[in-house]
């Protein structure tokens, strides 16, 4: 054994993982696990809403075909990229099948943002933003501008003051539809409108959309994409189908793909095969999908709805959000609650929900929460268990 004394200490980290922090929604997830803890806190679509026996029977298909066990194109398979292309509108060749749409953004990250050593690139986020495109954009050293969410969305007004003042953002990043976290969605005219800025600016347009197809009542506005060529398109399956097929994609002009398809050879090679395979024949079979969406549509909006009402009815200084789609209500206390103190008394009494702070640092008053894992019974109870812990927060 060599003298300790002698044994160089190991090289260091890069440099730009300085300053990169954990989400705090997944440093929340010991504790969601609990089984004493009603979690509102997890984005989690509700695995019981899984179609868990038409994948097993679909899988069983797809394994009797030995080539689901090879290798595919990075891109993706050609099926699901012809399936994706057509319920999108778009030429397949535009498709990049990713690993779930959190590894489209860290793949944009780096082929679309300079590092602070190469210049540095300048992106716009909501405010609140979605945790996984921050992380994305904060590993690449990126300078982050955040533009206000308003209940019509990100607010492209303020926005092109920014640009007036000579802000000239590579990308704008938007969750256009069912805001993760805000539950807002962007309306028709900020979607022109954004188009038209991007026109005039030049900068790209990430539209993350994993919420699109979880309407309750009415379908959302039409995508971006169908505004502007400077559109850059995420969506995936783990929201309507399952997470654990971990199949993403993007949809983006050529320059864009090309690029990405080469760092994402040196990424993962390629996909899993069989999920894809998996998820082509699930989203082709439009009868049953349709049935399927439809289903998540009613009990999500029950939740949804169940949700809200119990907010306003126990915590009145709770300002909220009230969404058409998807998995989440923002809410804000009037009276300046401090919600990073207040979730310790709140999983102290049998709750969790994520603090604001974690989607921006204005938000220390406001918190997220999710309605997706939770019969409206269940909710009821989380409602009643923060509201205690509101009070007790109160007279402390």
């Amino acid at each position: 054994m060599p003298d300790q004394d002698s044994i160089a200490p190991a090289a260091p980290l890069a440099r730009r993982l300085d300053g990169v922090s954990s989400s705090a929604i997944r440093d929340l997830l010991a504790i969601t696990q609990r089984p004493d803890i009603i979690s509102l806190a997890g984005g989690l679509p509700d695995p019981s809403l899984m179609p868990a026996d038409r994948i097993s029977t679909v899988v069983a298909e797809a394994l009797s075909e030995r080539t689901t066990l090879q290798y595919t194109a990075t891109v993706g398979t050609t099926p699901l990229r012809e399936t994706i292309a057509a319920r999108a509108g778009a030429h397949p060749d535009a498709v990049v099948v990713t690993h779930g749409s959190q590894q489209a953004l860290s793949l944009l990250s780096q082929v679309l943002l300079d590092a602070p050593g190469e210049g540095g690139s300048d992106v716009v986020v909501e405010d609140p933003a979605y945790t996984g495109a921050l992380q994305c954009f904060d590993l690449i050293g990126a300078r982050l501008h955040r533009v206000p969410l308003t209940a019509d969305g990100l607010d492209t007004d303020a926005l092109e003051g920014m640009l007036a003042a000579g802000l000239r953002p590579t990308v704008v990043h938007t969750v256009s539809t069912f805001h993760n976290p805000g539950g807002v969605t962007l309306s028709p005219r900020r979607r022109r409108h954004l188009a038209d800025l991007a026109e005039r600016y030049g900068f790209w347009m990430i539209e993350d959309n994993p919420y699109a197809d979880l309407w309750y009542d009415t379908p959302p506005p039409a995508a971006l994409a169908t505004y502007s060529d400077r559109v850059i398109s995420l969506g995936s399956t783990s929201k309507i189908l399952a997470p654990t097929l971990r199949v993403g994609w993007m949809i983006a002009p050529e320059p864009v793909r090309a690029a990405v398809e080469l760092v994402k050879q040196s990424a993962d090679l390629c996909g899993s095969t069989l999920t894809q395979t998996v998820a082509a024949r699930l989203l082709a079979d439009d009868g049953w999908l349709e049935e399927h969406l439809t289903g998540l549509r009613r009990v999500y909006g029950e939740r949804a709805r169940a949700l809200s009402a119990a907010l306003a009815e126990r915590i009145p200084r709770l300002s909220t959000t009230h969404p058409d789609g998807g998995m989440f209500v923002w809410g804000t206390f009037t009276d300046g609650t401090t919600t990073s103190d207040l979730l310790e008394r709140a999983v102290d009494e049998g709750v969790a929900f994520v603090p604001g702070a974690a989607f921006g640092p204005a938000h220390r008053s406001s918190l997220r929460v999710c309605f997706a894992t939770a019969d409206p019974r269940t909710l009821t109870e989380g409602v009643d268990r923060l509201a205690r812990a509101v009070d007790a927060s109160a007279v402390r």
